[in-house]
């Protein structure tokens, strides 16, 4: 039986927040990547609602999430703000597990280091950190290629390229849901589809160029996991595995591609929970 859904409003400066609450225990924050937004966490949440308040929604300037003013380039310390106020208003005084994918997975690195007493564990799932390459050059050249198509040849041809550097390709972009998909799921690849422009103009570029902070989160006592997915490419999946080494930590392996908690949810879900098991286990031993 679905878990009911209860949605509402957090006010933050420059932007009203839309976020939704899932099942009951202790909180678990969930950061979307990109242009994405809680639709794409749906299935997901449903399959972990009983084992946690799941908070999943949409990053400002994204879908049903309004900004004050005129649109400007994404700055991930405002995002990591935003879902520490987000936390603050909905656990008690509790900190909260953390799961962000893609971008999401960026903003959540850096909510660990920015706010990290909000942080009880953080499973970050193909963060693009391409700075954590030993040669990002190829990577950075890919996204100046995405924004100089978009330039050039306009919106349509750029996110072509951006779905296919995300291994996403197959799937097709969010334009190309197929019509008889559940009112629902319809709706979100909408909203996505009218979120391209601004992530592509504003976002792309600060979510792949921030670095996170690798001797802050060695040290820190709120335990880090990276995901990589197994059917993912390489420009998708290389930076996680790339940011895990630096740490000094085996990625996971979750089921999918870079959207792998969308069609396999029910295995993501258990991975994602045993995940946060092996995270509370290290942070004990950290605090012995």
């Amino acid at each position: 039986m679905p878990h009911p859904t209860e949605t509402s409003m957090l006010k933050v400066p420059g932007a009203r927040l839309y976020y939704e609450v899932h099942g009951q225990g202790p909180l678990l924050l969930m950061i979307a990547g990109g242009p994405t937004d809680a639709g794409v966490f749906t299935g997901l949440a449903q399959h972990l609602a009983n084992r946690y308040t799941v908070v999943t929604y949409d990053p400002r300037g994204n879908s049903r999430s309004p900004l004050d003013d005129a649109p400007a380039d994404l700055d991930v310390d405002v995002h990591a703000d935003d879902a520490a106020r987000l936390i603050a208003a909905l656990g008690d005084g509790a900190p909260a597990d953390i799961f962000g994918t893609s971008g999401g997975a960026q903003i959540g690195l850096n909510l660990a280091v920015r706010h990290p007493r909000h942080v009880r564990a953080l499973v970050a799932h193909e963060p693009p950190c391409v700075l954590m390459l030993d040669d990002p050059s190829a990577v950075i050249a890919k996204d100046r290629a995405i924004q100089d198509t978009y330039r050039r040849d306009g919106l349509e041809a750029a996110v072509k390229e951006f779905m296919e550097m995300a291994g996403l390709d197959d799937a097709g972009g969010p334009a190309d849901a197929p019509p008889h998909l559940p009112p629902e799921v319809l709706e979100t690849f909408t909203r996505i589809n009218a979120n391209m422009e601004y992530f592509i103009a504003h976002g792309l570029t600060p979510l792949s160029l921030y670095r996170p902070e690798i001797n802050r989160l060695r040290g820190a006592e709120t335990p880090v996991l990276v995901g990589i997915g197994e059917a993912s490419n390489e420009d998708a999946a290389g930076p996680g595995r790339a940011l895990a080494a630096r740490l000094g930590i085996e990625p996971v392996a979750f089921p999918g591609d870079h959207g792998g908690y969308g069609p396999h949810a029910g295995a993501f879900a258990e991975i994602l929970h045993a995940a946060f098991g092996r995270n509370q286990t290290r942070r004990q031993s950290h605090l012995n």
